[in-house]
């Protein structure tokens, strides 16, 4: 069951899902939108739902069905997909790249989830697999020595982003992030700090943010006392961004500026525009994670490299819900990458997708 089907990533995530010959159902609010792209598609099964009337979204799901859902922001419009799959037990993926909304869901749902046996598998898109393959593979060969990982995501070439992905970027610099700090999680601000990362003789500037990989990786390596993830979409003017973000906190305590803003946000439900396919080919993803050790010495280091950010959201999506249809998930409860399929098994699913070691890397 794919929810959000035409919206932009919907519509990119559909295709994949039937390239890899899977038959998904296509449902979102458009009756003749979905119409259309079904026919397009090979005459695929439709349903209608809408988040506002959460039974009907709640109605789209049968008990042990695969749930992939774009609608995003998901803070604002993802929780009635999270409560059908738990009511449902059935498997549950998505596109978000929101740092509150990962924290609320692992705070709020894990426990449930783990404890009626349903597997919900957050961000499974270039947010934040890449950095989990990456950062896990960086942590086995540092031996178990790695005290902190810091991981940073780019986007190469000029591809652009979509209506959705700026309306959540938006939306996540009022909201409250977290981190992995001193061995525990912590409260954070998104954008906060920055950090450069050297690639082929270049200092890449990236800006902090709350990613899966400080709740996952490190049960991975339990040595792990400090977790950084970076997003370097916004290059040099990263180095503005903990300025932004102390404003926008300031403008989030003003009585009546985070409602008018999220009423603002209310109309982006999916995305209905992005890049278009040649913007796409002239794009790419670059993800590196370093695992250092005690005295701040790099132990492991990762580069990963891929297709645009978009593209490769689409392909992994399709491979997590059709692996899910054959059993392939492991476990329950709000899971990681790594921990839902291992990580040579999740290092082969991504090379399929595109996304392989660099050989530059060191």
């Amino acid at each position: 069951m794919l929810f959000g089907a035409t919206g932009y990533t919907g519509r990119l995530v559909a295709a994949e899902l039937v390239d890899r010959g899977a038959d998904p159902v296509l449902a979102g609010r458009g009756g003749a939108r979905l119409a259309r792209l079904a026919d397009k598609l090979g005459g695929l099964e439709v349903r209608t739902a809408d988040v506002e009337r959460p039974a009907g979204v709640d109605a789209l799901v049968d008990a042990g069905d695969v749930l992939v859902t774009t609608v995003g922001p998901f803070i604002r419009w993802g929780q009635p997909a999270v409560k059908a799959a738990l009511t449902k037990h059935a498997t549950y993926l998505d596109s978000t790249g929101e740092s509150a909304f990962l924290r609320d869901l692992a705070d709020r749902v894990g426990q449930q989830a783990a404890a009626n046996g349903t597997a919900l598998l957050p961000a499974f898109g270039y947010d934040y697999v890449p950095g989990n393959l990456a950062g896990a593979l960086a942590l086995r060969r540092a031996g178990g020595s790695a005290t902190r990982l810091d991981v940073g995501y780019f986007a190469t070439g000029k591809g652009g982003i979509s209506g959705g992905t700026a309306a959540s970027s938006v939306g996540a610099l009022l909201l409250p992030s977290f981190r992995f700090s001193r061995g525990r999680l912590t409260d954070d601000r998104q954008g906060a700090r920055t950090r450069s990362f050297e690639v082929a003789g270049r200092a890449l500037v990236a800006t902090a943010v709350g990613g899966t990989e400080h709740l996952f990786l490190p049960a991975f390596s339990p040595g792990l006392r400090d977790v950084g993830v970076y997003l370097g979409w916004l290059g040099a003017l990263g180095r503005l961004a903990p300025g932004a973000a102390v404003v926008a906190r300031g403008l989030a305590a003003v009585p009546g500026v985070t409602p008018a803003l999220t009423s603002a946000m209310a109309r982006f439900r999916g995305s209905t525009g992005g890049p278009d396919a040649t913007a796409r080919a002239s794009s790419g993803s670059l993800v590196v994670a370093e695992a250092l050790g005690p005295a701040g010495q790099v132990l492991a280091r990762v580069e990963l490299t891929g297709p645009d950010p978009y593209t490769l959201t689409a392909r992994l999506l399709a491979w997590g819900a059709t692996t899910a249809v054959d059993g392939g998930v492991r476990g329950s409860g709000v899971l990681g990458p790594v921990e839902a399929f291992g990580l040579d098994e999740l290092e082969k699913a991504c090379a399929a997708t595109g996304l392989v070691e660099s050989a530059t890397a060191s």
